[in-house]
């Protein structure tokens, strides 16, 4: 979590989620190839800010999404394991993901701006974008259509 970023803002990320609740500067997601960010962007400035090489720029919709049933988890408050940081399947739920990483900054930071997008939560959700990188995106997939695959062939 961070309020802001200057240039190159997840230069080369290959893993975890970022979320950025202010400006950023020029050529984020530069070769950017894993990984979730998610920026806030009232005024739809970040895309001509972004590198579009490798990353899509989406916006983060309300609920779960198509195909989320076939997730592995949601996002939790507290870290699940070691292993696992409670941010839940990358392809699904990025509304409450989202949600929970503002209330996580809000509780550790006493951020104004968290506690300013959290009493409004359901108008500034629309002002967030997701920076998904598309190689990143078909590799959740295939392991996702690997894992349904396991669980049919063992429920044969």
């Amino acid at each position: 979590m961070v309020e802001g970023t200057g240039d190159h803002g997840c230069e080369y990320m290959t893993g975890g989620v970022v979320c950025v609740l202010g400006p950023t500067g020029r050529n984020f997601a530069a070769g950017m190839s894993g990984g979730i960010a998610y920026v806030y962007d009232p005024e739809r400035r970040f895309e001509k800010l972004c590198n579009p090489a490798q990353v899509d720029v989406l916006d983060v919709q309300p609920g779960d999404g198509e195909g989320a049933e076939k997730s592995w988890g949601t996002p939790q408050q507290r870290p699940v394991s070691v292993e696992n940081n409670g941010m839940g399947d990358p392809l699904y739920h990025d509304a409450e993901r989202l949600r929970v990483l503002v209330e996580r900054h809000l509780l550790h930071t006493g951020s104004a701006q968290a506690k300013a997008l959290l009493d409004d939560w359901t108008n500034e959700l629309k002002n967030f974008r997701k920076v998904m990188p598309r190689d990143y995106a078909r590799a959740l997939k295939a392991l996702e259509d690997e894992r349904e695959q396991a669980a049919m062939e063992a429920a044969e």
